[in-house]
C-alpha cells in the first residue's frame, strides 16, 4: 500500500532588491497578473498575497516592496512591510540580479532568516539575459541557503523547478484557501493598483511616487459592464496639474491604459471615471495609508 504524501501548506516571502523581479515572478508562478509591473523601481507599496494551490501542496506567495536604504518617509513604510515579511515567513526566495551582484543587504537578509529557521532559495533571475545568465552562481558570500538556482519569469526557464523546491520546504499543514482563490486582495484593490500602474507608466519620474489611488464607486449590477470610479491621489495642487495633463491629455491616457487592463482582469466591459484630488502628506497619516490598502 502506497503511503500518501503529506500535504504543505505555509508562507513564502518573495524578497529582492527594487527591480530584482519580484512581481513579475509572482505572476508568472501564479499564471496570471496580480501584481502590478513597471521599470520603476518601488513599484510595489504593500504585500500582496498570491495563492498557489498544487495537488499537494498550497504557497501562501508574499510579494513585497524592494528593500533599499533611504531616508525617506515612504521608503521607511515600505521597509516596513518587508520586515514584517521576514518575520511572518514559513520560507524565503531571495532574488538576485545576478549580473548587478550579491550585496550586505542580501547577506543581512540571509542572516535573519537564518537566526530565525526559515529556509531561503536564492534565485538569480532574469536569466535570460545573456550578461545574467554568464555570471557566477551562487555567489561565494551566499551561505546556508536551501538552494540556488537560475530562473527566468520571460521565458519559464526554472520557474517548476524553484515551485517544486518551493513546495518542499513549507511546514506540513492543510490548505488555508480555496483551491481556486488566487490572491486574498479584492477586485476593488487591484483595479486601483492597475490603475496606480497604468500612472506610473505614463508619468515623469518622480510624480508616481506621491500618487494613490482610491476606488469611490465599483458597480458591477449591469450583466456586461462594471462602472468604476476613482480618485487618482495626490500632494499638491502643481502635480494635479501634471496628471490631469493640458486639456485633460494625461488622465485620459492613464485611463486608457488603465481600463485595458482592469477589462482584462474582470473579463468585462468596464466604464472608468477618473477624477485628481490633492491631499498634502497622505502618506503620513496611518489610517489613510490603511484606508487606500498600502502599507
Amino acid at each position: 500500500m502506497t503511503r500518501e504524501r503529506p500535504h504543505r501548506a505555509g508562507v513564502i516571502a518573495i524578497l529582492g532588491r527594487p527591480n530584482a523581479g519580484k512581481s513579475t515572478l509572482l505572476n508568472r508562478i501564479l499564471g496570471q497578473k496580480l501584481a502590478i509591473v513597471t521599470r520603476k523601481p518601488q513599484t510595489t507599496r504593500s504585500r500582496i498575497l498570491g495563492i498557489l494551490t498544487l495537488e499537494d501542496a498550497q504557497l501562501l506567495l508574499v510579494d513585497t516592496p524592494g528593500f533599499h536604504d533611504s531616508p525617506k518617509a515612504l521608503n521607511r513604510f515600505l521597509k516596513q512591510a518587508v520586515e514584517e515579511a521576514l518575520d511572518d515567513c514559513d520560507a524565503a526566495v531571495l532574488l538576485v540580479d545576478a549580473a548587478e551582484g550579491w550585496d550586505e543587504g542580501h547577506e543581512a537578509l540571509c542572516a535573519r532568516l537564518a537566526r530565525r529557521g526559515a529556509p531561503v532559495v536564492l534565485v538569480a533571475t532574469k536569466s535570460d539575459r545573456p550578461a545574467n545568465a554568464a555570471a557566477p552562481w551562487p555567489p561565494p558570500r551566499a551561505q546556508g541557503a536551501a538552494d540556488a538556482l537560475r530562473v527566468s519569469a520571460k521565458t519559464g526557464e526554472g520557474v517548476d523547478a524553484l515551485i517544486r523546491r518551493m513546495a518542499e520546504l513549507v511546514p506540513e499543514a492543510p490548505p488555508y484557501f480555496p483551491a481556486d482563490q488566487v490572491t486574498d486582495r479584492s477586485l476593488r484593490f487591484l483595479a486601483a493598483e492597475l490603475v496606480r500602474e497604468a500612472a506610473f507608466v505614463e508619468l515623469s519620474e518622480e510624480v508616481p511616487y506621491a500618487t494613490a489611488v482610491e476606488i469611490e464607486s465599483f458597480d458591477e449590477s449591469e450583466p456586461e459592464l462594471v462602472r468604476i470610479r476613482a480618485n487618482l491621489v495626490v500632494e499638491r495642487p502643481s502635480q494635479k496639474g501634471i496628471v490631469i495633463g493640458k486639456g485633460g491629455s494625461m488622465i485620459k491616457r492613464i485611463g486608457i491604459r488603465a481600463r485595458r487592463s482592469i477589462e482584462d482582469l474582470l473579463e468585462a466591459q468596464v466604464h472608468l471615471e477618473l477624477r485628481v484630488k490633492v491631499e498634502p502628506r497622505w502618506w503620513q497619516l496611518p489610517k489613510r495609508r490603511r484606508s487606500l490598502g498600502y502599507f
